[in-house]
């Protein structure tokens, strides 16, 4: 009789077999891309679709199966049985099961199989094996655990220094290849901000093209090795967002991020001021951003990233300030139901800055936060010390999510 233990351990080899070849394979293909005799294969694999992922020639789509995909899968297999090995040699699980450790290499063989078959022009193989590179219409968004059509595609057409990964985002989570910023152009709401700044300079750093959007009259200027770079500058207001039409057709990533914190007032004048600023206008750049959505290449590449703070679930000590920012992240949730490009949701603590004097964190250590989780594709991405935010946060978006997936058509 196997007790409860046993069979989560059984069940635990057998699915760490498959994350292991996973990961092998992960790391094969990233080693591909630095190291060159290996790339000689790889580079078939590149030289095969077309951006609407139908096969540029059927000759050389064969011979990258027997260059990049097969040689692939033997090295997978040939690390599944390492795993099988060290799991028998020590006894891991209990005797009868110990075969359940070689199930990585028979889910190996799939691919090896499939390979063959593709290779040798099998009719449908390329249709029931390669599901990455089915041609036509996406009709998800980029995947966040899991490899689908989407995320793939931008390995191709993206950047191929990046997203790595061929079945679970494991690697380029760690790596950071989870989504590329480079060669991006990003637009940056609240840029004269003490975070609009420090997110700018983080962003440029990462090799982003950045068009900074805000009220101020002064140009801005990043600082890098001591000199100031100056940055695309556009002035604009609340109310105005329609000008922006023109431009949002070329950029790649919004990022909202203006606000104001009129602290303790409760006037007529303070509540509109707070919501048309901190809600509207940025419900407004979000819509207007997303008719900019409209082709395969814009649905993966193209995002929303939206500060709306951690006075989502924890008060702000600003009764405006925090209404107004719960407003705009409910509106968030909502779009992203069925949005047709990522939305990111960036919940930050207390850092200091004009808005917030007494703010905790500084404003730089946020931005590269920020980043940092950004390029790991966390969609809403939380910074701060408070760890009730952590748990809390969660919840209430899952909770919210649910809701209105459920009375909203």
């Amino acid at each position: 009789m196997i007790n409860y233990s046993s069979l989560i351990s059984i069940g635990a080899i057998a699915l760490l077999s498959i994350i292991w070849v996973e990961l092998v394979r992960d790391c094969y293909h990233f080693i591909s891309h630095l190291w060159q005799p290996l790339y000689r294969l790889h580079s078939w694999h590149h030289r095969v679709f077309k951006p609407d992922l139908s096969v540029a020639n059927e000759t050389i789509y064969r011979q990258a199966n027997w260059y990049n995909d097969l040689p692939e899968s033997v090295v997978m297999l040939l690390f599944s049985f390492l795993f099988g090995g060290v799991v028998n040699y020590y006894e891991l699980i209990i005797p009868q099961y110990q075969w359940l450790a070689w199930i990585g290499s028979l889910y190996t063989l799939t691919f090896s199989f499939g390979a063959i078959a593709r290779g040798i022009g099998v009719p449908y193989a390329d249709e029931i094996t390669d599901v990455t590179h089915r041609q036509g219409d996406f009709t998800t968004l980029p995947a966040n655990w899991f490899v689908n059509r989407p995320y793939h595609w931008r390995h191709h057409f993206d950047n191929q220094n990046a997203y790595f990964c061929g079945t679970l985002t494991i690697v380029d989570r760690i790596m950071g290849t989870a989504l590329s910023l480079k060669g991006k152009k990003i637009a940056i709401t609240g840029a004269s901000g003490t975070l609009g700044k420090a997110l700018m300079e983080k962003l440029y750093l990462k090799g982003a093209k950045i068009t900074a959007l805000t009220s101020s009259e002064q140009e801005l200027f990043i600082r890098k090795n001591q000199q100031q770079i100056p940055i695309k500058t556009i002035r604009w207001e609340a109310g105005k967002e329609s000008e922006l039409a023109d431009l949002f057709e070329k950029i790649d990533i919004l990022i909202i991020n203006h606000g104001i914190n009129v602290h303790e007032q409760k006037t007529a004048t303070a509540i509109e001021k707070s919501y048309e600023i901190n809600t509207f206008s940025g419900w407004r750049l979000m819509e207007l951003f997303l008719t900019t959505v409209r082709t395969n290449a814009d649905k993966v590449t193209k995002e929303i990233w939206v500060n709306t703070s951690e006075a989502e679930v924890n008060p702000a000590f600003s009764p405006l300030y925090e209404l107004s920012k719960r407003t705009i992240g409910e509106l968030v949730t909502l779009k992203r139901v069925d949005a047709p490009c990522v939305i990111r949701k960036l919940i930050l603590g207390p850092f200091k800055s004009n808005l917030n004097p007494i703010g905790i964190m500084s404003a730089d250590w946020v931005a590269q936060q920020i980043v940092n989780l950004a390029v790991r594709d966390f969609r809403d991405i939380i910074v701060t010390i408070n760890p009730i935010t952590y748990l809390a946060f969660p919840v209430k978006e899952l909770a919210n999510s649910l809701y209105f997936k459920l009375f909203t058509k």
